[in-house]
């Protein structure tokens, strides 16, 4: 009696939702214009250390983010003595590749590239539901179709989250923060073997 109340459990809480996994409940109180801001300043380079694991694969070297109008980001990542890892132009309905290594060049991969780096620098977007929990608040969106919480404490975004059946995929956690920018940033997959750490050198 007690395996099947236990299975029970288990079974609603695979069904519950992202946030109320979380411990999140339904506030009415929806902001409807979510904002991002690290990556907003048109004027500004932001240049991190960085470290990518791809599969058995490590690089490290310098990842530079800049906004280069009102619609597009140019993100390149090479090593410290200047070879390009990759380079890449991301817009609201674009994708390019200016650049990248023969050994990272596969679909797939650029694909879950753009999804990361498209997440990570888009600056406005909308609520669909709003959550909160304590001094939490957790904002329900779509970027390209896909299902994203972000989280909120005391005003300040400290992650966006992918989620999928319910389930997370990705995180993107900002840490350090200060004068809308986070100086240090991880990216986590959790069922692929790729991790992407940033940390701010200027």
């Amino acid at each position: 009696m007690r395996f099947l109340t236990f299975s029970l459990f288990l079974l609603l809480l695979g069904c519950a939702s992202y946030p109320k996994k979380r411990g999140y409940t339904t506030t009415e109180i929806i902001t409807q214009e979510i904002v991002n801001p690290y990556f907003s300043d048109k004027k500004k380079d932001y240049v991190y250390k960085s470290n990518i694991t791809v599969f058995k694969n490590t690089f490290g070297g310098i990842l530079v983010l800049k906004k280069m109008d009102d619609k597009t980001h140019r993100i390149a990542f090479t090593t410290e003595l200047g070879n390009t890892i990759f380079d890449f132009s991301i817009s609201e309905t674009e994708f390019k590749v200016n650049r990248i290594l023969k050994e990272l060049d596969r679909k797939i991969l650029l694909s879950v590239l753009e999804q990361d780096f498209r997440s990570l620098v888009q600056e406005k977007t909308s609520s669909l539901e709003t959550f909160e929990k304590g001094e939490n608040i957790l904002n329900k969106v779509k970027i390209d179709s896909k299902i994203h919480y972000y989280t909120f404490k005391n005003d300040t975004l400290t992650n966006i989250t992918r989620v999928r059946n319910q389930r997370e995929k990705v995180d993107i956690a900002f840490f350090e923060i200060g004068d809308t920018m986070a100086r240090h940033i991880q990216i986590s997959h959790k069922n692929l073997k790729l991790a992407i750490s940033l940390r701010a050198i200027k």
